[in-house]
């Protein structure tokens, strides 16, 4: 922030990205430790940015947070709770700072469905197939599928949006 803030004078978007989430055999093998770890990275780190970022954004007359949630977070998955649970509470504090940095800085989150990242390369491939056949769309989406909602809630376009939920997922929830 410091950076951004000399070479450009004002800090106008922050995109809070970092996700974190271990697997792990059953739910009683879940530390606590564990379940810190995914708290502070995907709920803290978050809080504690928006937080800095929402008073230099104040400061130099608006800006935008975006942060990048999980269609998980609707309903625990068993295989992923201390993550999804993590992200539920992103889109709590998500709401939260809506109301508190507003008017001048819009606070959204993307809650992404499954996408080929570098997360992918963990998935079970076939039981992913199978289950995305009951997906509107079929299919995981690419990475640069996602950025066309970034660019909208980081943009003036979105200038009457703030404390949205804004689902990209292919139609994942209604394949439940």
């Amino acid at each position: 922030m410091d950076f951004a803030g000399e070479e450009f004078g004002r800090l106008d978007i922050l995109v809070n990205n970092a996700g974190l989430s271990p697997t792990y055999g059953s739910l009683a093998e879940v530390s606590e430790e564990l379940f810190d770890k995914v708290i502070a990275v995907n709920v803290k780190g978050p809080f504690r940015l928006s937080a800095l970022a929402g008073e230099r954004m104040i400061a130099g007359g608006g800006g935008a947070i975006i942060n990048i949630s999980t269609t998980g977070s609707l309903h625990g998955e068993p295989v992923a709770l201390p993550y999804t649970a993590a992200k539920a509470a992103l889109n709590n504090v998500t709401e939260g700072f809506a109301r508190s940095l507003g008017p001048t800085v819009r606070v959204n989150a993307i809650l992404a469905g499954p996408f080929l990242t570098d997360i992918a390369k963990h998935w079970d491939m076939e039981a992913f197939e199978a289950d995305a056949r009951g997906y509107p769309l079929r299919r995981a989406g690419q990475p640069n599928e996602i950025v066309g909602a970034a660019v909208y809630l980081a943009s003036d376009a979105a200038s009457f949006t703030t404390g949205a939920l804004l689902t990209v997922d292919g139609g994942q929830r209604f394949g439940r």
